[in-house]
């Protein structure tokens, strides 16, 4: 065995199972009720299923020829066919890592030092906002960070004192934006002004001003839960621009920096994309084409993308090693072998060059997560699914006898790397927190199992039934745990018990998110070899919706999470860092770009291919 402990904790009993959610967490409206956008309802004598419990933990599956005691050879389990990965070791080992070394870190601190005095020399108040704004959407708005922030407070305390009366509205809407971002209260009633007083509306003319319109789209992505006037600036500004994306698809020989801004807006809000993919983006597309172009913001921002690449080149160079080592590969054959793609998760979670430990660890992370989702979904019967758990649940290594081989490894891997992660937290924080991933370890395998009793006794959830249990089974509170204390210190009592008796709104949120992202990149796949149903059946088959409905439901679905999260941003009497909420916010952004176009975890088509050497591979030319 490859995988050898150097950290062990004594075992301790067996743990409890939580059957339930805490009721602190759950949503206030349950997720079948809400009904937007609605579908054209079927004949409910068109709707066959079997009868649903009132809670999916209640569901007792029964099974007929239970393929665990069917299955003779490996030739006989489901296989996804997924293909070896196109990274291979030597490749990743041979990467040049041409952006490091004395002169381009000199080169890098002298051009931050004119970009910082730049930031503070701007007098022109509406100026020094758009430069924040283009600092940010080239990626190195965290290097400036203190200096933004003191700009943005000073405006904060100038505004509530006395409202810029010149501000139109892509200027208001730049500055709610870039407050909000940064956590300051910022009313959504100061889009009143841009109300029609007679009939409440938005104005009309706003169409006609294309920048004000897109700014008050990309604000409106910052609305907290019941904040209406900015879904109705999020509903309005979307009619306007997609009449302006029509009109000027004509034109389509000559596209504007406008043209182009709007149709990325249209594809996915800022608010939720991530800062790597964006910044590449905004420098290649559009900065670099600018008339107004700044030479010295425009050389420091491509540097330090490239910088910021080499350093995630020889993390993947670290990682590369580890899995060749660990023979985790050869092992468990059935596994996504993606590492590469597991470390394009952690760019999109965590990107700044003062994290390479925890990118390394989370990417291992992300492989066990691979590990224990592939063997539920794709290779476990449903007898070595239970005894895997309740093997979890004891953390005892003398369970290992009750498991069939390729079991062991997935165990030893699980109970080494969780004994690594609490060895790191002691050392850091001086407090053990290894029952907590512990817990959390078993309550993922018993989602998951959940999901395997559906499958082998084709029991089809309610929508509501499969969100409850599919948040919990998509990994997010294991991967948000590990962040949790690798980006929160001191680690307080409060928080603490937040984490152990219940699920933070944020963790859940946030885990919705990459659950139902998930579902909407990789339905066409798993119908093809067969799965428990996803949110988007469920929801059709509780509906009679068609499937493009479906699909617009999940949509709004993940809007309303973005919600929830966006209340985190400056909630003073939450238990939790601003570091911790903006990790939890980045799972959900991570999620969004994996799954945008498809399954990126896994397919390994040519769009996951060039994100991968845009992101990690190729530099940005100098």
């Amino acid at each position: 065995m490859q995988c050898i402990a150097f950290h062990q904790f004594a075992s301790s009993s067996s743990l409890p199972i939580w059957s339930s959610i805490d009721n602190r967490f759950t949503p206030k409206t349950s997720i079948t009720s809400i009904s937007k956008p609605k579908p054209k309802l079927k004949s409910k004598s068109n709707l066959k299923s079997r009868s649903r419990s009132s809670t999916c933990y209640s569901i007792q599956c029964t099974v007929v020829d239970n393929p665990s005691s069917t299955i003779t050879n490996n030739s006989d389990r489901r296989s996804a066919n997924y293909g070896p990965p196109i990274w291979s070791f030597d490749f990743v080992q041979s990467l040049p890592i041409q952006y490091k070394g004395e002169s381009y870190t000199s080169r890098l601190n002298k051009l931050e030092k004119d970009v910082k005095r730049m930031l503070i020399g701007v007098e022109n108040s509406l100026a020094q906002l758009e430069l924040i704004d283009t600092i940010q959407r080239l990626g190195i708005s965290y290097r400036f960070e203190n200096e933004i922030i003191s700009i943005l407070k000073e405006k904060f305390t100038n505004n509530n004192d006395n409202p810029n009366p010149n501000y139109d509205l892509y200027a208001t809407a730049l500055q709610f934006r870039l407050l909000r971002q940064y956590g300051f209260e910022v009313p959504q009633e100061i889009f009143n002004n841009f109300k029609n007083h007679k009939t409440g509306e938005f104005k009309a003319n706003i169409s006609n001003d294309i920048m004000g319109a897109l700014g008050l789209y990309e604000a409106s992505f910052h609305g907290k839960k019941g904040e209406s006037i900015l879904e109705e600036a999020r509903i309005f500004t979307t009619k306007c621009l997609k009449k302006y994306k029509l009109m000027s698809s004509s034109n389509n020989n000559n596209m504007t920096l406008i043209s182009l801004l709007v149709n990325h807006a249209l594809e996915m809000p800022l608010q939720w994309r991530i800062t790597r993919s964006e910044a590449k983006w905004f420098i290649e597309e559009i900065y670099e084409r600018k008339q107004d172009m700044n030479p010295t913001l425009l050389e420091f921002a491509k540097l330090d993308f490239n910088m910021l690449q080499s350093t995630y080149q020889e993390e993947l160079k670290v990682l590369s090693r580890w899995w060749k080592d660990s023979k985790l590969g050869e092992k468990l054959p059935f596994v996504r072998d993606r590492l590469v793609e597991c470390f394009l998760w952690q760019v999109g979670v965590r990107f700044e060059p003062q994290f390479s430990y925890f990118r390394i660890m989370d990417t291992k992370l992300y492989v066990l997560l691979t590990i224990i989702d592939d063997m539920h979904d794709i290779y476990g019967t449903l007898e070595e699914l239970q005894l895997f758990t309740n093997a979890l649940q004891r953390w005892d290594l003398k369970e290992l006898d009750k498991l069939p081989d390729y079991m062991k490894t997935a165990f030893y891997f699980t109970y080494n790397f969780t004994n690594e992660l609490a060895f790191d937290v002691l050392q850091e924080h001086g407090f053990v927190h290894i029952e907590y991933f512990k817990k959390l370890m078993v309550e993922l395998c018993k989602h998951h199992l959940q999901e395997a009793k559906w499958f082998y006794s084709g029991y089809k959830p309610t929508l509501q039934e499969y969100v409850e249990n599919g948040w919990l089974s998509v990994g997010g509170q294991v991967i948000l745990m590990h962040a949790y204390f690798a980006f929160t210190n001191p680690v307080t009592k409060e928080a603490l018990e937040c984490l152990k008796d219940g699920h933070p709104n944020i963790v859940r949120h946030a885990s919705i998110i990459l659950r139902l992202a998930d579902d909407l990149g990789t339905l066409s796949d798993e119908l093809k070899r067969g799965d428990v149903p996803k949110s988007i059946q469920c929801y059709m088959h509780d509906t009679g919706a068609s499937e493009d409905e479906a699909r617009e439901h999940i949509k709004y679905l993940i809007s309303e999470s973005w919600k929830e999260m966006n209340n985190e941003d400056g909630n003073i009497n939450s238990f939790f860092s601003n570091e911790f909420v903006q990790v939890c916010q980045n799972l959900g952004r991570a999620s969004q770009f994996i799954y945008q176009y498809g399954d990126g975890h896994a397919s390994q088509n040519n769009l996951s291919k060039e994100r991968v050497l845009g992101l990690i591979i190729t530099p940005i030319p100098m």
